[in-house]
This record gives C-alpha cells, structure tokens and sequence, in this order.
C-alpha cells in the first residue's frame, strides 16, 4: 500500500473517530439517532477505500430478462424487503430502527454504483450496520442469486404496482399474519367461526 493511501485513511480513521465521540455526546447510542452529515460522507468513503479494485469493475455475468427478473423479485421479497421494504425505500420497521438506516435503493447514491459494487456488499456486508453478508451463507445460494439481485436492484426505481402487489405474498410472515391467513382460509370453506374467548365471571 502506497504511504500516501495509508496516510489518508489514517486521516478518515481519525475523523470518524471525531464523527462518533460528537454523535455519541449528543445523541448517546441510540440507534434512532440520525448519522450527521459528516459521519455519512466519511462511512462512503471508508467503504470506497475498502472495497477491493478488482470488485469495483467486475462484470455482471447473468443476462437480465423477464424470468431472472421475476426470480430475483421474489428473492428480494423473501431474503432484503424486511429492512430495505419491496420497493427499496428502507423505510420498514426494521429498517427506520437502525444505525445508519438502509439506504434507498432506488437513489443515485446506490444506481450510481457499478454493479461490482453492488454484488460486493451483497456478498460480502457493511461492517457495523445492519447489512449481513450473504456470500457463502448457504440460506441465499451463491453468486449467481446476488448477481440477479444486481439486476433488480437497478430495476427498483421502475418497479410496477403490479410487480409490488406480488412481492407481497413472498415476504416473510409473523404468526398473527399466518393466524389471519388461515382464518380467511377456514372461512371461505365455510367453516364455523371460532367462539371467541370471553372474559371470566368472578361471583362475589
């Protein structure tokens, strides 16, 4: 490593470390905090600093078409729209509960990226936030599924309604949600409907 990169990222060390002291000082560590914006232009570069050169030019190898669309639309649903919400905004439960929060996919500051980028956080995390790495996890796949993800992550800023409204039968679902489904179902069959508990009497 050449003594002029090291000496600059001592430097973004140094003012992250600043960054984090002020943050901390007046908003304690609260995750609902806001990172300043001193703090988010530091964290871009430090990943821009950390991030391999050879990912940053890698080539998506998978051809994009309908099919890979829909594949990695509901890869999407089932594994990222937790925190990142089908439509990419990051506005979730999950996702407004975090520090940072995710980003927006559908922004200029993820489209802008190259699509080595992309599949290198995919693959492999951001370190202290919320994003996992999935590479190698075995519950995502392999690369070849991150790849896809490349693919709708591009597509997200056009997402249809339509293609919204299907997502929504892929994301994970609670007990209550599953107790509601299963309700509707019974229901439907005509099955009879299921008294319901009723408080006790206390006699005095």
């Amino acid at each position: 490593m050449k003594r002029g990169t090291k000496f600059l990222i001592a430097l973004v060390v140094i003012a992250v470390l600043l960054a984090a002291v002020v943050s901390v000082t007046h908003n304690g560590l609260s995750a609902r905090a806001q990172p300043s914006a001193l703090e988010a232009a530091i964290a871009a570069v430090m990943r821009k600093l950390a991030m391999p050169f050879s990912a940053r030019d890698a080539k998506n190898p998978v051809t994009n078409t309908p099919d890979l669309q829909r594949d990695a639309r509901l890869h999407f649903a089932d594994h990222c729209a937790i925190c990142h919400g089908n439509e990419g905004s990051g506005e979730t439960a999950l996702g407004r509960g975090m520090y940072p929060k995710p980003p927006d996919l559908r922004s200029s500051q993820t489209q802008e990226r190259s699509d080595g980028e992309i599949f290198w956080i995919i693959e492999n995390g951001v370190r202290l936030t919320g994003m996992p790495a999935f590479g190698g996890s075995g519950q995502h796949g392999n690369s070849e599924d991150s790849w896809k993800l490349v693919h709708f992550i591009r597509h997200l800023p056009a997402l249809t309604a339509e293609e919204r409204i299907e997502m929504e039968k892929y994301n994970p679902k609670g007990p209550e949600d599953l107790q509601e489904e299963q309700d509707e179902k019974d229901f439907l069959r005509g099955a009879p409907e299921k008294p319901s508990a009723k408080p006790e009497r206390h006699h005095h």
